[in-house]
């Protein structure tokens, strides 16, 4: 597994699990078998309601909590200083945890602002190794670069070969914040595992389309954080270390880019309200 070094020094894995609708009563047994499986990095988040699972697969897992890298997010609600401060708190309890890798702002609403500052102390304060953002476009992305004291070592991003994001890893790259990608296969929508440029490419190494998407981010830098249920795949997606695209890989690659997101759009109407409606949010039975 490799490393990158974050813009503070911490070393994180290029590879991590993701337990996005991962549901509690599976989760526990889901991350022990990825844990078993070779994955020292795990992502989850509150709004993902299973950090608890998480923090019991943790706790009896067998590994050293030092080499183990844990991530997770304070959702919409939990905006604002306050309540991000409280926020931390409670995952932290449900996690069982002393102190967190990773903190991520969720998504770019509400008194986020608010959040960073109480996200920079409590990184200054010790409690958590490193701090970012997750869906942060590049206009907010630079924004809050601009007032903020300490600035986001990770920006969580969807990113797939269908979303490929040049001109945004380009400003990440200048601002020194690391690209993560969350659903690298875009939940496999919009034909991603059909697309005959992966499987021609997969063929020629002797590999799945999955690992060529995910060889095709580490390649370029990018974090993943690939989801399964199933341990064969658990151990399909970590193997793709002992390969590498060549340059022809990549340019066919990049033919596939649509220029728009699969699953999220955080500058559309419709998807603003889907996220605020994930919460029940009553302020918007009026709207």
């Amino acid at each position: 597994m490799e490393t990158v070094r974050l813009s503070n020094g911490v070393m994180m894995p290029m590879e991590g699990f993701g337990v996005f609708q991962i549901p509690e009563e599976a989760c526990e047994k889901v991350v022990k078998d990825a844990i078993s499986t070779g994955y020292r990095m795990i992502d989850t988040a509150s709004s993902y309601q299973n950090e608890k699972a998480v923090g019991r697969a943790i706790q009896s897992c067998g590994i050293p909590r030092e080499e183990l890298f844990i991530t997770t997010k304070a959702y919409i609600q939990q905006m604002g200083y306050e309540k991000t401060r409280e926020a931390f708190r409670e995952s932290l309890d449900n996690l069982g945890l002393t102190y967190l890798d990773l903190y991520l702002i969720h998504m770019p609403f509400g008194d986020y602002y608010g959040s960073w500052r109480a996200l920079e102390e409590l990184y200054q304060e010790g409690k958590v190794r490193a701090i970012g953002v997750c869906n942060f476009l590049p206009d907010r992305l630079l924004d809050l670069c601009y007032n903020a004291r300490v600035l986001p070592q990770i920006n969580q991003i969807e990113r797939h070969p269908h979303y490929q994001r040049a001109k945004d890893l380009s400003l990440m790259r200048e601002l020194k914040v690391q690209p993560e990608a969350w659903a690298p296969f875009a939940e496999g929508l919009k034909g991603m595992f059909a697309e005959p440029i992966l499987a021609g490419i997969a063929k020629k190494h002797g590999r799945t389309p999955a690992q060529v998407i995910l060889r095709w981010n580490v390649q370029q830098g990018v974090i993943v954080i690939p989801k399964t249920v199933h341990k064969e795949r658990m151990k399909e997606n970590l193997d793709i270390w002992d390969f590498s695209l060549d340059d022809e890989d990549m340019e066919k690659i990049s033919s596939l880019d649509k220029g728009c997101p699969s699953m999220l759009d955080t500058r559309k109407i419709s998807e603003i309200r889907r996220v605020y409606d994930y919460l029940n949010n009553p302020i918007l039975t009026s709207l």
